[in-house]
């Protein structure tokens, strides 16, 4: 009499939403083996995608087989044993050399003919385009799903997922927190450890439902998906989800955060008057240098020899004050200067008429820029890399004209 191994085996994937469970398959196989006297020796069951060859307890099952300790098998269906090629290519193999002498299903018929053999690669065939076909269209909805501006994924931290609208929402306990390390980040004043650590102070939960890590906080800096940009497979996508930040200061934090990567560079000081002014007795140059915390100021002495001594800045502001106070403007000159600035204010409002209408125009032509980029990847005259930068550049470019035009 032939001894059987039943196997059972269920996807955590989508794959097989729709498939009995692992405990249901084996009280029906059960079942189904008292019911045709079929001799059961040893059960093995797996939690486990069959896309893909490598099942490690399906490879367990066939060694053992090819050991001689069973020559048929039962499952529910043939798609159980296999949804690839190679493990398919495997069960038919064994039935030609002899090592599997009967395969039994409960909603499916085997018979070990050529016949039989043919239409069970139809079958794992079968199983195999579902499975490739159900990938396709999966990752077609994704596509689609992105091109809207909408979000296919676990929501970033910050936001929420709206499983009933199948959306995303803003995190109303973490988007201020998020909104405000950016802010401080942009300022340089922080490190990133010491932006981690205040941000430890503030209570903020990182996504596994722990304090955030700093390198989870770096890839929060660097996640254009807080301005309304999406990052996808690489590409850059408009989102239809509300930022928690602008572009301009998304760009600010990117820039301190290259600034700080680079070795530290010793800076030159910086004197508040120097270049403004010229020695009163000589007219050379001022020159200034800081000594025991305090700044002063002295003549250059490049023209000619020049009695002038040091001076502190604290003296040196007190004569720019005193000079500064004996300046006096009258009514004539009043009305004039207020006269300019409402002309002045008159030809700004004009200009920012006409530079909302060039914006505009500006981002009609970048959208058609890039339907433009997408037609000559779709063509294969560019490559994907130039298609990601050059789409990329476009998209950041049409954010920062939409950004100032909010303004």
């Amino acid at each position: 009499m032939p001894k059987f191994f039943l196997y059972a085996r269920k996807s955590i994937d989508d794959e097989d939403r729709q498939v009995l469970s692992i405990d249901a398959q084996i009280n029906e196989l059960r079942q189904f083996a008292l019911k045709e006297k079929l001799e059961v020796v040893s059960e093995f069951t797996e939690a486990m995608s069959a896309k893909s060859p490598g099942r490690p307890i399906f490879g367990s099952m066939l060694k053992q087989m090819e050991c001689g300790k069973a020559t048929g098998i039962l499952a529910w269906h043939p798609d159980r044993l296999a949804r690839n090629s190679v493990d398919g290519g495997k069960i038919i193999y064994l039935t030609d050399i002899g090592i599997i002498t009967d395969l039994h299903f409960p909603t499916y018929r085997f018979d070990n003919t050529a016949q039989g053999k043919f239409m069970l690669s139809i079958a794992f065939g079968q199983s195999k385009y579902y499975i490739d076909n159900l990938s396709e269209n999966v990752k077609r909805g994704l596509r689609e799903k992105v091109r809207r501006g909408e979000w296919p994924a676990w929501a970033p931290t910050g936001y929420l997922n709206d499983y009933k609208n199948k959306t995303i929402v803003v995190d109303p306990d973490k988007a201020p927190i998020i909104k405000k390390l950016f802010e401080l980040y942009a300022g340089g004043a922080f490190s990133l450890e010491e932006l981690l650590q205040y941000a430890h102070q503030l209570g903020f939960i990182g996504k596994k439902g722990k304090p955030v890590r700093k390198s989870e906080l770096a890839l929060i800096l660097r996640n254009p998906f807080y301005y309304g940009i999406m990052r996808y497979q690489g590409e850059l996508h408009q989102g239809s989800h509300p930022p928690l930040i602008s572009k301009k200061l998304f760009d600010q934090v990117q820039a301190v955060l290259e600034q700080k990567a680079r070795p530290k560079q010793r800076k030159p000081e910086k004197f508040a008057f120097l270049g403004l002014m010229r020695c009163g007795e000589c007219g050379a140059s001022i020159t200034a240098e800081l000594q025991k915390g305090h700044v002063y100021y002295r003549c250059t002495k490049k023209i000619s020899p020049c009695e002038q001594k040091f001076l502190r800045e604290e003296a040196l502001l007190g004569q720019i004050n005193s000079a500064i106070s004996r300046v006096y403007i009258d009514d004539e000159a009043k009305e004039i200067i207020l006269r300019r600035f409402e002309e002045s204010a008159s030809q700004a409002g004009k200009a920012s008429s006409l530079q909302t209408r060039l914006a505009k125009e500006e981002i009609t032509k970048l959208d058609e820029k890039i339907e433009k980029v997408i037609d000559l990847y779709i063509s294969k005259e560019i490559s994907q890399a130039e298609f990601q930068k050059m789409k990329a550049k476009l998209v950041n470019q049409k954010k920062d004209l939409e950004e100032r035009l909010g303004e």
